[in-house]
């Protein structure tokens, strides 16, 4: 089973490291990611042996809060409120940072000899503690939280410095004679005090404002569903708020107006723009019988229709709790950070002792040695490393939604960017999955029997059949006795005939001798001619597999359905591998044989049918409309059914695999050249302050350029 727990309080990557170590400790439980960016954690666990309330107490243990989002549409308010929340964090620390800077930017302009004056250090000291606890407060509550849970993190480190530098500083305002004695200079650091914690709390309002856009996609999602709909009830319309409204009300939408729940139309007809949850741009008709969803936006006529799917079970909510689940996985990429993340605070502090040690055996000043073990603690926040994968995940994450794209996490990112081969089902993936008759040699009295016999047959050659059937006026009767094997033919007693429909093969298999294309068929054991059935290729095909291919990739096309049929249409794809004639277990051992080749490979099916091949794969994708249980298949879900975005997914995963690595690179880069630079006295505490920001907030910048992916 698998839960997600909001996780308040995180601020840098030792913060996830220790609650991940928490949750990795708890018997019971499989798996835990734990996301600074989303602030939550997704465990997978036994619910035989640990409650969910239980991993809540064992985060809460650790210094940081716990509770339990909702789902579904519930799932869509939290989130809702979550933004509100961010935006107004956003606009408090904005502010708060701004008062800091001014006050830190005044103390710095006066005159060193004014500072030594008792009346001026005493206004300084105030302004000092009027920021550390206005603007830093959560700061010092939150090192204060760690150091009683026995763990250490970048609020630990900040409170050192900051705290370091103004106990120094007081202690020289109110006892000057006691350093005069000893030949220390007086010198207050107060104005640095005040401009670290300045900047610290600019860089986090910068931080909060760019994680807001990475979560813009979700929050495009949320806000589709219109907060009211118009029922039919007694024949009058009336609006209601969108949470009043139950499964089988009649609703009637207006042109211009959105769709506020799923539903099926019952009358009228329109065109409906669903490019916000496919990315297709062109509206899709409408009519009776078709199937609505909430949010799309209803753009000519009006129509009528049943409310069938409300709350959790609406595709709006199922696809806002799937984005939030992958934009909290974490990448395997993550481990080098958390390693390090581990043991990097208390390496910090023993580097800042060493440093200070250092300049004292050196013979350097007390204060130097303080300002530059202080500059060592800033510097070395590890929030730029907390940081790099998981605002790289959300931007790539949401900038595949607006393809019609559900990646599902920071794994499936990484597993996408080495596929290497691209194995695609023919029907309904590389063709329409649509297939009718074009010719025929059967009288209207074999096409009735063979058409009934077909009737209890799921495939989509079948449904052909029937319809071309149908179509003739020829009323189908019941048949009885029906079987159906897999990739060869079916059999079925009808209006006493016995009816034989499919390959030669299978034919001969039940005595029948027969040559010939097509579904073959024979009743009473007599062959009776065949049907020629065609599925056209997609739109867009041709220009797929091409970018696939120019990607670097090997395609193949792996289907059940006759060589003949299959080499043509791979022929008009541009596919030049084909393995034909294979069933259901013979498309998994292919990917498997494939795969003891050292290829990693990709297969994409409609998500049900080819269930096993697609388990069997590294990476599934599920060619889905977005209406159906496809949502949630497979590691990669195409909401539009368009091989296009298999190629754009693994574009995709490869744009984010470089900002990850460039992102990781530069935070672990600046501690190494930053942190020796702080110990040996070339940067100050204020200096260190305002790089340990901007490496933070270059980071998320960085993973923010994945929005224009796409659009080069």
């Amino acid at each position: 089973m698998t839960v997600t727990i909001n996780v308040d309080g995180m601020v840098c990557a030792s913060c996830t490291a220790h609650v991940q170590r928490a949750l990795d400790k708890t018997p019971g439980v499989s798996k835990a990611a734990v996301n600074l960016v989303t602030g939550q954690a997704v465990v997978d666990f036994d619910p035989s042996t640990v409650a969910v309330e239980t991993l809540a107490e064992a985060i809460r243990d650790t210094g940081y809060e716990a509770s339990l989002p909702q789902q579904g549409r519930g799932a869509i308010k939290e989130q809702e409120e979550r933004e509100r929340e961010q935006a107004t964090e956003a606009r408090s620390l904005t502010v708060k940072a701004a008062v800091s800077v001014a006050l830190g930017a005044s103390a710095m302009l006066l005159p060193m000899r004014l500072m030594h004056e008792p009346a001026v250090a005493y206004a300084l000291a105030t302004a000092a503690l009027f920021v550390m606890t206005w603007a830093g407060g959560r700061i010092y509550s939150g090192a204060a939280r760690a150091v009683r849970h026995g763990s250490s993190d970048m609020n630990v480190l900040i409170a050192l410095g900051t705290g370091a530098a103004f106990l120094y500083s007081l202690a020289v305002t109110t006892a000057p004679g006691f350093f005069h004695a000893r030949g220390i200079a007086a010198d207050v650091y107060y104005e640095a005090a005040i401009l670290i914690l300045a900047f610290v709390v600019a860089g986090r309002a910068m931080e909060a404002r760019a994680k807001r856009h990475t979560t813009s996609a979700l929050r495009k999602l949320i806000q589709l569903q219109p907060p009211t709909a118009r029922v039919i009830r007694e024949g009058v319309e009336t609006e209601i708020p969108v949470s009043a409204v139950r499964r089988g009300n009649a609703i009637v939408v207006r042109p211009g107006e959105k769709i506020p729940v799923d539903g099926e139309v019952t009358a009228g007809e329109s065109y409906v723009d669903e490019s916000m949850l496919t990315g297709e741009p062109v509206p899709v008709v409408k009519k009776s019988g078709n199937t609505v969803v909430g949010g799309t936006v209803n753009t000519t006529g009006s129509f009528e229709y049943r409310a069938t799917a409300l709350g959790e079970a609406s595709v709006l909510a199922r696809i806002v709790t799937l984005m939030r689940q992958a934009q909290s996985t974490r990448a395997p990429i993550e481990r080098l950070a958390d390693r390090i993340s581990r043991v990097f605070v208390p390496v910090v502090l023993a580097l800042a002792a060493l440093t200070f040690a250092g300049w004292m055996v050196a013979g350097g000043e007390i204060a130097r040695g303080a300002s530059a073990a202080v500059a060592v603690l800033i510097i070395a926040c590890p929030c730029a490393m907390g940081l790099a994968v998981p605002t790289a995940v959300m931007v790539a994450s949401g900038r595949g939604a607006e393809f019609g794209l559900l990646i599902k996490g920071g794994e499936a990112f990484e597993k996408l960017r080495k596929v290497d081969t691209i194995v695609l089902d023919k029907t309904g993936t590389v063709t329409e999955g649509k297939p009718s008759v074009t010719s025929t040699d059967l009288d209207d009295a074999a096409l009735r029997l063979a058409a009934a016999a077909e009737s209890r047959s799921e495939h989509p050659l079948a449904h052909a059949v029937v319809a071309y059937a149908v179509s003739r006026g020829l009323a189908l009767p019941e048949p009885h006795g029906f079987q159906s094997v897999t990739g060869r033919g079916i059999m079925a007693e009808v209006e006493g005939h016995r009816v034989i429909a499919g390959t030669a093969a299978w034919l001969a298999s039940c005595g029948v001798t027969a040559e010939g294309d097509g579904i073959l068929v024979a009743v009473n054991g007599k062959f009776m001619g065949s049907l020629t059935v065609a599925d056209p290729i997609r739109a867009g095909s041709v220009k797929a597999v091409a970018e696939l291919k120019r990607l670097g990739l090997d395609v193949v096309l792996l289907t059940g359905d006759r060589r003949a049929n299959a080499e043509a249409i791979a022929r008009e794809a541009g596919i030049t591998r084909v393995v034909a004639e294979v069933l259901p277990e013979g498309k998994t051992a292919e990917i498997r044989r494939l795969q003891q080749e050292k290829r990693v490979v990709a297969m994409v099916g409609d998500g049900i049918n080819d269930a096993p091949a697609l388990a069997q794969a590294d990476v599934g994708f599920a060619m889905g409309s977005g209406t159906d249980i496809a949502i949630e298949a497979g590691d990669v879900t195409l909401l539009r059914a368009d091989l296009a975005g298999v190629a754009r997914a693994i574009g995709l995963s490869r744009a984010a695999w470089r900002v990850m690595t460039q992102n990781l690179g530069w935070a672990l880069g600046y501690n190494v050249i930053a942190i020796p630079a702080a110990a040996l006295g070339f940067l100050n505490p204020v200096i260190a302050s305002a790089a340990m920001a901007l490496s933070s907030v270059s980071v998320v910048g960085n993973s923010l350029r994945l929005k224009r992916f796409g659009r080069q």
